[in-house]
C-alpha cells in the first residue's frame, strides 16, 4: 500500500529468490547436522574418571582419579584429563612434591635399622624366612636392614611409573608453568606406611606377597573400570584386595579422604581453579571423595 512493497519475513537471511533460498537452506541443514552430530557424540562418548565439582556459589574445581602406573598401551588417556587440565590453573596431587632433598634423605634413612638391629628382631621368624625366599635375588644383609614398612614401600613403588596419571600431568604442569601442590605434606604421605607398627607392617607385607588366583587379573579389572569412569567398581575392587586388612584399608583410603576434605573445600572457596588428582580408589564408594562432596551440597558432573 502507498506504493511500498510488502517485506517478506524469513528465518533464513538473504533468501529473496528461490535459488538463494535453496542454497541458504542447504547450508542451514548442514550446520544443523554438524551441531546434532556433536551433541550425539558428546552424549555417547564414554565417561572418564574426571569430575567437575561446583559449589553453591558457582566456584568449581576438577577431580581426577589416577592410576599411578600405566603401560604405553593405556595411552592416549581419556580426553577429559587434558580438558580438565586446560581448564584449571593449578595441579594438586596426593603428596606435596616441593620437598627438600635433605628432608627426603632423612626420611629414607629412617626406614633402615641402625647397626646391631635387624628385621629378624621385629617380625615373626616364619615371615622373615618367607621374605628372604621371595626376595632371594636380594642379598640377605640388605633385607635385614629394612624396617617392615620400608619393604612395603619399596615393593609398592614398583606399581608407580613415568606413565602414571600424576607423572603425565606433572610434566604438562611444568611445561605450562602451573603450580603443583599436595593434598598432604611429604611427611603425612610417607607416614601412611611409616606410621604403622611392626605388626601392622608385617601383615601388609605378607598381603603384598600373596599371589592372585589364576585368571583373576585384578589390576586389569581396576584399570578397565577406571578407563570407563566407574568409580564405585574401582573402590569395590580395591577393597577386595584389602579385605583381610580392614584397619589398614581405612588408614589408606577412608581417613585420608576425610583429612583431605577441608583442603578441597578451601580450593572451592578460592578464585583459582584447581585440578585435584588422587588415586582412583579414593573417588567412589560411600566413603569416597565424590560421596563426601555430594553430601556437603556440591554438584558433581562427570566428564
Amino acid at each position: 500500500m502507498g506504493g511500498k512493497s510488502k517485506r517478506t519475513h524469513t528465518l533464513l537471511p538473504n533468501a529473496h529468490t528461490p535459488a538463494k533460498r535453496g542454497r541458504v537452506f542447504s547450508r542451514f541443514l548442514f550446520r544443523l547436522g554438524l551441531a546434532l552430530f556433536a551433541l550425539a557424540a558428546a552424549a555417547t562418548a564414554p565417561a572418564a574418571s574426571v569430575w567437575k565439582v561446583t559449589a553453591p556459589n558457582g566456584a568449581t574445581i576438577y577431580l581426577g582419579g589416577s592410576i599411578h602406573g600405566l603401560n604405553s598401551t593405556d595411552y592416549p588417556l581419556p580426553s577429559a584429563y587434558n580438558r580438565a587440565f586446560d581448564a584449571t590453573s593449578a595441579l594438586v596431587i596426593e603428596d606435596d612434591p616441593n620437598v627438600s632433598r635433605r628432608t627426603a634423605d632423612k626420611f629414607y634413612k629412617s626406614g633402615f635399622y641402625p647397626k646391631g638391629d635387624s628385621l629378624k628382631n621385629h617380625i615373626d621368624p616364619r615371615t622373615y624366612d618367607y621374605v628372604r625366599r621371595v626376595l632371594r635375588t636380594v642379598p640377605e644383609a640388605e633385607i635385614a636392614r629394612c624396617k617392615p614398612w620400608m619393604l612395603v614401600m619399596m615393593l609398592w613403588s614398583g606399581g608407580t611409573n613415568e606413565l602414571g596419571i600424576e607423572a603425565f600431568l606433572i610434566k604438562r604442569a611444568r611445561i605450562n608453568k602451573k603450580p603443583i601442590l599436595g593434598l598432604e605434606s611429604f611427611r603425612e604421605h610417607a607416614d601412611v606406611l611409616a606410621g604403622m607398627s611392626d605388626e601392622q607392617a608385617e601383615l601388609v607385607l605378607l598381603q603384598t606377597f600373596i599371589p592372585q588366583a589364576p585368571g583373576t587379573d585384578l589390576r586389569g579389572k581396576i584399570v578397565a573400570a577406571w578407563r570407563r569412569g566407574d568409580a564405585d567398581t574401582v573402590a569395590r575392587l580395591h577393597q577386595e584386595t584389602a579385605r583381610d586388612l580392614p584397619t589398614f584399608a581405612r588408614r589408606l583410603i577412608v581417613e585420608r579422604n576425610r583429612n583431605w576434605m577441608p583442603k578441597i573445600e578451601r580450593y572451592l572457596r578460592e578464585r583459582r581453579n584447581y585440578f585435584v588428582v588422587a588415586g582412583a580408589a579414593h573417588m567412589g564408594g560411600p566413603d569416597g571423595l565424590l560421596a563426601l562432596l555430594k553430601a556437603r551440597g556440591y554438584r558433581i558432573e562427570q566428564l
